[in-house]
């Protein structure tokens, strides 16, 4: 090492030794990306922007969905440049706009994939680093830390409205342009994928961990994410004294709607029923049911064990499959 580089090595602190090494580590694996549409006249034109996080050597990378669905129609394409002066094409595979994930394919076979890591490993005040490329300026770090866990994301395709669990929030400056780019933990490892901006020194990133790796690898074979299907809509009660000491504590779901011709009706649930289990596990409000409903349980019976005028009982429904 010479003399210049032992000096600057010496100025480094253990805080800047490591987001250097991260952005060092990752910041290849991180692509600008230019999202295109046509117009009716035909000519392409740029639509939106965004980043994308390199997953395979042979070009999949992972995005935000917002960022290639925009409101001015889905955009199917663009172009992806990396920090060493590539440019190549990309094509969507897959995107699911209930969980703001997206899948896209790079023309090229050469990358540098990024190692994924575990959001359920984070813990509060730890280290984060942000790599994207916010207002078009690519390879962009800022860091910060984990500034709370287990935050909620509304998240709507067409009518429906479901909530992105585990968001991860942070302090690491965000801004447009971010979305679809890496959060890294100390090790380079990404831990959350950049979704929003909820106000100064408020991101939020969708984590990795084992519910969006199935989101991602069905986005990779399939192109698109199964769900299942209730057609109920409720909300949190929780139980009268008497009934709580029969059933626990703790709120459970209060049906407010049947959707005519849904499974739910099928299986004869009504509005007032007070949902307590569903597939034998406790039921507590919405995003119970929104997490029970994955796609190997379409099709089949499910058993729901509820109240209906104090008196419990139990019925079985069948889920279809949610359509987009």
């Amino acid at each position: 090492m010479t003399e210049v580089a032992e000096r600057d090595a010496q100025a480094l602190d253990a805080y800047s030794q490591t987001v250097s090494g991260v952005v060092e580590q990752l910041a290849p694996s991180v692509a600008n990306l230019r999202v295109t549409g046509v117009t009716r006249s035909g000519r392409r034109v740029t639509t939106g922007a965004g980043s994308a996080v390199v997953l395979t050597g042979d070009g999949f990378m992972l995005t935000s969905a917002h960022v290639v669905e925009g409101r001015r129609g889905a955009g199917r394409g663009g172009v992806a440049a990396f920090t060493d002066g590539r440019e190549t094409p990309f094509s969507v595979v897959g995107a699911d706009r209930l969980s703001d994930l997206a899948v896209v394919r790079a023309e090229a076979g050469d990358l540098r994939p990024a190692t994924l890591g575990d959001a359920e490993d984070l813990r509060v005040g730890q280290l984060v680093v942000a790599i994207g490329n916010p207002h078009g300026f690519a390879g962009s770090v800022t860091a910060g830390v984990v500034s709370a866990l287990g935050r909620s994301l509304p998240a709507r395709a067409g009518a429906t409205v479901r909530t992105i669990d585990d968001v991860i929030q942070t302090d690491a400056a965000l801004n447009p342009g971010n979305s679809g780019g890496a959060l890294a933990d100390s090790l380079g490892r990404v831990v959350g994928v950049n979704t929003a901006v909820a106000g100064v020194g408020l991101g939020l990133a969708v984590p990795i961990n084992r519910a969006t790796r199935k989101i991602v690898a069905a986005l990779m074979s399939d192109g698109r994410v199964r769900r299942g299907y209730l057609g109920i809509a409720g909300a949190p009660r929780p139980l009268a004294p008497a009934q709580a000491a029969h059933h626990g504590d703790g709120d459970v779901l209060e049906i407010l709607e049947v959707v005519p011709g849904s499974p739910a009706e099928a299986a004869g649930l009504r509005a007032g029923d007070l949902v307590l289990e569903l597939d034998g596990r406790r039921v507590t409000g919405a995003g119970d049911v929104q997490r029970a409903m994955q796609e190997d349980v379409i099709g089949t019976r499910v058993p729901v064990t509820f109240l209906r005028d104090g008196r419990q009982r139990t019925t079985l429904v069948i889920p279809a499959e949610l359509e987009d």
